[in-house]
């Protein structure tokens, strides 16, 4: 029998939600280098009256589809061009996926469950974090989350309008991840008269309706250019060659996952053991979300280009996980499995504890906010704990669903707002714009440029293609030597110090923010 949703439920989990996706949303400047470059886009779309191909420097981007750009433009036309508008979607979409995932979990595991796992996800450390970001991941992780677990709902149509939408997202991986998923999952349970059901062929007309339309137009307006470069380098390439080398490692997404995942990092294997080994009525669709989340996890732990934000989607079927896991220990009233998960969260909390206090030390300018967030691990590591070993897991859960909730504010009005100038370009775009004489070349790297365009509407050339790169800055210098005219080179403290001594000597160093520099040769 289907349990309902609880009315109190759904109101306290949105109340906690909106806390902590919204609070000083719009307060931080925008980060870089992602987030300017994913507010930046819908704005000279807008400007340029374009709403089909994306633009950014004044030029066609074919980095991703239009889908988040899209959002975006809509909230800038509500809410003004702004960091609260450029993020707003994502935070509505990540509070959408929450109460989702209630709805669902109660569909499935039933009503505890349900409501344990929507907490789990919006109190992990990854997803509240991207939830509060302007970037494109909590946007897939919404659109293959519907589409997934309508799949598992037997609502077909539902899954293909969601997979199309993930494709209008964020490309192949939109329906890719889910063809996946689906196909291991029927040949592991042998399941095979499931694709009988499936409605295929309307389901294929469906999905193109949805996912095509864009890229046909975008490949009869720019041709071979949007192939090659979207899915030829976007796609493929980044999978086979890695474009930031120094996360070229195995166990990459191994820490991402215990940090971002974190607190309940401590339990997510056990839980995962537990559902995959207890005979129970949900067992077809626990093996589904394993198979959904790990699937995720390994594809990007062999893809060749790693970031941490790759493996979001697996949150919401792993939070469900979780979820079922301790409600089905509240119900069992047993002990078993608990040490283990006492154990990780001491370790885990007291690792976050001390790394808090660390990161005070090596930047003073973070020390409340640092101390605030070092006693919400401490409690959550040394408290947690105890009561898992008096098996007070109610406890446990209230204390960590408000330690995370807190720690979300103190990571938006203490911990960020210390050293937004570390990561924002707003303060060096308005220093520089302060400077600059209007006429002469400005020659930027790559890392700062989005930023620049988005605070100071000033594009420049692009002089950097490899992180911490020199020798292209080097030859820029001697190139502007030679022809003997006023230039000016927007770089970073690492570029700077890898010029010669000759070339620093003839660069005057005009505005320093941080480690963002404006130098002017003469």
């Amino acid at each position: 029998m289907l349990q309902k949703i609880s009315g109190s439920s759904f109101l306290l989990l949105a109340l906690i939600s909106l806390i902590i996706l919204f609070s000083n949303l719009g307060g931080i400047p925008l980060l870089d280098p992602d987030e300017p470059v994913y507010a930046q886009t819908p704005k000279e779309m807008l400007q340029s009256a374009d709403l089909i191909s994306p633009r950014i420097y004044g030029e066609f981007w074919y980095d991703k589809p239009p889908m988040y750009y899209w959002l975006v433009a809509g909230a800038y036309q509500l809410f003004g061009v702004n960091e609260f508008a450029a993020r707003f979607p994502s935070a509505l979409l990540g509070l959408i996926t929450v109460l989702y995932i209630y709805v669902m979990g109660t569909r499935f595991f039933g009503e505890r469950a349900g409501f344990f796992s929507a907490l789990i996800l919006v109190t992990s450390i990854e997803f509240f974090y991207l939830g509060k970001a302007a970037v494109t991941d909590i946007t897939l992780t919404l659109c293959l989350t519907i589409a997934l677990l309508s799949f598992i709902d037997k609502k077909y149509y539902l899954f293909y309008i969601f997979a199309g939408l993930a494709t209008v997202t964020k490309g192949p991986v939109g329906v890719l991840f889910p063809g996946a998923i689906i196909v291991l999952y029927i040949a592991l349970t042998q399941r095979w008269t499931e694709l009988k059901s499936m409605k295929l062929p309307a389901g294929i007309f469906i999905y193109a309706a949805v996912a095509l339309p864009w890229y046909v137009i975008m490949y009869q307006l720019h041709g071979a250019a949007f192939i090659d470069t979207f899915i030829g380098f976007h796609n493929v390439t980044r999978f086979t060659s890695p474009e930031h080398p120094e996360g070229v490692l195995w166990y990459y997404f191994i820490p991402v996952l215990l940090l971002g995942f974190f607190p309940w990092s401590a339990v997510m294997l056990q839980a995962a053991w537990s559902s995959l080994t207890s005979s129970n009525r949900g067992f077809s669709k626990l093996a589904f979300l394993n198979i959904w989340a790990w699937f995720i996890f390994l594809f990007f732990t062999v893809s060749r280009t790693k970031l941490v934000s790759y493996i979001l989607p697996m949150y919401p079927p792993l939070a469900m996980i979780v979820g079922w896991y301790i409600a089905t220990l509240l119900e069992r009233r047993t002990k078993r499995g608990q040490t283990a998960w006492a154990a990780a969260l001491l370790v885990l909390g007291l690792l976050l504890t001390g790394v808090c206090i660390l990161g005070s030390r090596e930047m003073p300018q973070l020390m409340w906010g640092a101390y605030a967030a070092a006693v919400v691990f401490g409690l959550i590591a040394v408290l947690g704990s105890y009561w898992l070993w008096k098996n007070e897991i109610k406890r446990v859960l209230g204390l960590q669903i408000a330690a995370m909730a807190v720690f979300s504010v103190i990571f938006v009005t203490m911990l960020l707002p210390a050293v937004e100038q570390y990561f924002s370009s707003q303060q060096f775009a308005k220093e520089f714009q302060a400077k600059y004489d209007g006429n002469s070349p400005v020659y930027v790297v790559k890392f700062l440029r989005p930023g620049l365009a988005f605070y100071a509407d000033f594009y420049g050339t692009e002089i950097e293609s490899n992180w911490g790169d020199a020798p292209l800055l080097a030859e820029v210098v001697e190139k502007e030597k030679k022809e003997n005219r006023k230039a000016y080179f927007i770089i970073q403290q690492m570029q700077y110090k890898k010029l010669s001594a000759e070339h620093q000597q003839e660069l005057q160093v005009l505005v320093k923010v941080a480690d963002s520099m404006v130098l002017l040769k003469e």
